[in-house]
Order: structure tokens, then sequence, then C-alpha cells
């Protein structure tokens, strides 16, 4: 009965949670995209000095110019976690050892006559879908930090190309907020306004941190003590190598990509201890049986013990009875 109770039960909780999870995904993609590909959000229009050093730097061409092109980041960012996740589910499973700890943590659970979600399923969809969450809303907190503080990056003086013998150009350290002052493309210069935090450093880091924990928190093996820091340690090296190319490159200030470390990271962290629990089972593990109280127990039910005075009117009872026959 309990059986059949547990199953009728998911019937009506279960599909509701999926529900409003897939709501919530499709809401958040849904505003990605408007940050992404449309005009919806309005870049703020900040000010700059005309002679203003740290905004000269040579313009080092359109983002699929640089030496990590968008297609290849995006790619990589969402390759790699899911490989990790997929591979690492599926080995742990096949291992018999590892199988019985992560069937115990797991509920099987029966969703009507359409769906049967076994342990391996839920937990590569659960991770996976939280990885994915992960990855939008990083991009959605970059994109809306971008649009709010229009932070100029290091080139937007070259793009910009300001008239330089008007009247506000010729004072050394007049601030500019006319916008209309720079002569240069348009489209150029709206995307040298959107420096603040960096996108390729905060989406680098989530990706290499939520990948990293899951590999340490996940992955038990004695075979080689190595494995784990040296693959934990390479992911987490290309996210900080990512964000150095765009310094490299004038794409982004030093401040750009500090702030989209640690937006990255902040939003690695809460997923993977909030959310996934360090990317244990939901149901923890087995606990123990607990001791039964005593004073529960009726009194028959504890073993019974002989006192010496008991032993000894025993024997003398035998004697006499030998001594009668």
């Amino acid at each position: 009965m309990a059986v059949g109770n547990d199953t009728q039960r998911s019937y009506s909780i279960i599909p509701c949670f999926i529900f409003v999870e897939l709501v919530i995904m499709a809401g958040t993609v849904l505003l990605a995209y408007y940050f992404e590909c449309t005009d919806t959000f309005q870049v703020h229009i900040q000010g700059f000095f005309c002679q203003d050093g740290d905004l000269m730097k040579p313009y080092p061409g359109t983002e699929e110019d640089s030496f990590i092109t968008p297609l290849v980041l995006y790619c990589v960012l969402a390759a790699t976690p899911t490989a990790i996740i997929f591979i690492g589910e599926i080995s742990m499973y096949f291992i018999k050892s590892t199988r019985e700890s992560l069937i115990a943590q797991e509920k099987t659970i029966l969703t009507g006559e359409c769906c049967y979600l076994n342990p391996l399923l839920r937990r590569i969809v659960r991770f996976i879908g939280v990885f994915a969450f992960g990855l939008f809303a990083t991009d959605i907190f970059v994109n809306a930090g971008q649009v709010v503080t229009g932070h100029l990056t290091p080139y937007f003086l070259t793009v910009c190309k300001p008239n330089y013998t008007s009247t506000d150009c010729r004072a050394h350290h007049q601030f500019i907020n006319n916008g209309n002052i720079c002569t240069g493309d348009l489209d150029v210069i709206e995307k040298a306004r959107r420096s603040f935090p960096s996108k390729h450093a905060a989406l680098s880091i989530y990706s290499a941190l939520y990948a990293t924990m899951y590999i340490t928190s996940t992955i038990k093996t004695k075979s080689s003590r190595l494995a784990k820091p040296v693959l934990c340690l390479g992911t987490l090296c290309t996210a900080f190598l990512t964000g150095l190319n765009r310094v490299s490159e004038y794409r982004n200030h030093c401040s750009d990509v500090i702030a989209g470390f640690i937006l990255g990271t902040a939003v690695a962290l809460f997923l993977g201890m909030c959310v996934v629990h360090n990317f244990k089972g939901t149901q923890g593990s087995p606990s123990k049986p607990k001791p039964e109280d005593p004073h529960g127990v009726p009194l028959m039910a504890f073993p019974r013990i002989e006192s010496p005075l008991e032993t000894l009117s025993a024997q003398n009872h035998s004697a006499s009875m030998t001594e009668v026959t």
C-alpha cells in the first residue's frame, strides 16, 4: 500500500513541478534572447574625457576576429560540463559499488503511464538542467550590468572618433556627456559601450567552476590521485586564460574581467551548493536505524539474568532431591 500511495502522489505532484520548472527555464531563455538579439533594453550613455588614455587603445576588430571567437566559446562552455556530467554519471551507474549508493540516494519515480525516471536519468537531467539554467542566468546578469552601467571599452575613443576640434574636446579636463559627438559607426560604438562586466570571463568561470564542483564532489577514484586535480585545475586555468585574453586584446579592462569572474563564481557556487547540494542525491545518505527506546519495551522483552541467590537455592534444591532419592 505504501508503494501505491507514493506512486499515486507522484501522478499529481511531479508533473506540476516539471511544468513550473519548464516555465521558469523558458522565461530565462526568452529574457536572454531579448538581451542578446534585440534592442529592447537601451544601453546607458556614459560620458568620457576626450583625452582619456585608458580609452584610446587600438580597435581589435569584431568579436569574430578574436583569438577566442563567440562560437568556439559557447560551444566549449556548453559541451564540456555536459560531457563530463554525462560520462561521469554513466560510469558511476555501471560500477557496482557506486551504483548501490546511487540507488540508495535516489528514488525511482513513476510519473503516470508516460514516464519512468530511474536514478541515472534523474541525475543527468537535474545536473545538466541546472547547469543550463545557470548559464542563461549568468548571461542575463552580465547583459543587465552592461546595459545599466554602459561602461566603455579600452578602444572606445578609437571607434567613437570624436570631433577633437569642437568646443567640448578642446578642454583637456572637460567631461563629455553628449553622445552625439561621436562620428564613427553607430553599431560598433554601441558595442563599445558594453564592457562591464566581461561576458567571456563570467561564462567561462561559471562553466569551469560548475564542472570542477561536479568532479570533486561526485567522481571518486583511487587509481590516480592526480587525475582529478589535473582535470579541475586545467579547466579553471582555461577560464582564467580566457579572461586574460580579453585584456590582452584590449576588449575589456582588468576590472571588467575581475567582475565577470566574481559574478560567474557566485552563480556557480549558489547553484552547486544550494540547488544541487554538492551533487548529492535528493534523499541523502541512508540513515542508520535508531536504537529502540527501552522505556517503550515491555519487561518480558528484556533478557532475564539470574541472581547469585537464585543459583544457590537451585543448587540446594537439587542436592536435597538427590538425598531423598
